[in-house]
């Protein structure tokens, strides 16, 4: 288990500490092949709400099927997700009625697929493989959290981002198949779903994020 973050004038609201128990249950339910991964999926629930609560961000990353979830992944962190995620009293009187009435509390998460002038740019002009490398070293800090996404765990782009998070000390949490591949050797922690076939795995990953998501929104908004 990665080390608790000491928290200091946290920036978000938090709940007293609840178990993760009932949404993992539900996902059991609904998909008993992912037993396996309980131990793994508690770990980066824990690491990602000590990222939240000492002020970080999260950054994702993968490819193709993996790039659309990762966009996923994050949308479910954005806006309201399975609870409605009113803004506090404090933070409406610094807004308009208006303004405060159409917002939503949100956890942050970037994308790193979605920067379509600078990956065209970089993978115009430098290696492809660094791309989400350079962009974690741009945007990610110490104490944020990196997911990558990865079906083989052998992405070699999401396998230099990890590189360049461990080097900018950040929280590294892999999404991948069976075995888990090079990443699971990299990530602090590797969530490896039963299954090589890169459409089943990629079946399996929307309700472990779900899952996540779930639990974080419960931590921070419940």
């Amino acid at each position: 288990m990665l080390e608790r973050e000491r928290r200091v004038q946290p920036r978000y609201h938090t709940t007293p500490h609840m178990t993760s128990e009932k949404h993992v249950q539900e996902m059991e339910s609904a998909h008993p092949q992912l037993r396996v991964v309980r131990d793994s999926l508690m770990e980066a629930i824990q690491a990602l709400i000590d990222t939240y609560e000492a002020g970080k961000k999260l950054l994702l990353c993968g490819n193709g099927g993996s790039a659309a979830d990762a966009d996923h992944f994050a949308a479910e962190l954005l806006k309201g997700f399975a609870m409605p995620r009113r803004l506090r009293s404090s933070e409406r009187d610094r807004l308009t009625a208006e303004v405060a009435e159409n917002l939503q509390n949100a956890l942050p998460a970037i994308p790193l697929s979605g920067f379509s002038a600078f990956n065209s740019a970089f993978l115009n002009d430098c290696d492809a493989r660094f791309a989400f490398g350079q962009l974690v070293w741009g945007l990610g800090s110490p104490g944020d959290a990196l997911v990558g996404l990865s079906t083989s765990g052998a992405s070699v782009n999401v396998i230099r981002a990890f590189e360049v998070a461990r080097a900018k000390e950040m929280k590294t949490i892999a999404l991948t198949g069976e075995g888990g591949g090079a990443l699971a050797e990299i990530a602090d922690v590797c969530i490896s779903v039963p299954s090589t076939g890169t459409h089943r795995v990629q079946e399996f990953h929307l309700p472990v994020y779900h899952t996540i998501c779930l639990c974080l929104e419960e931590h921070f908004f419940g």
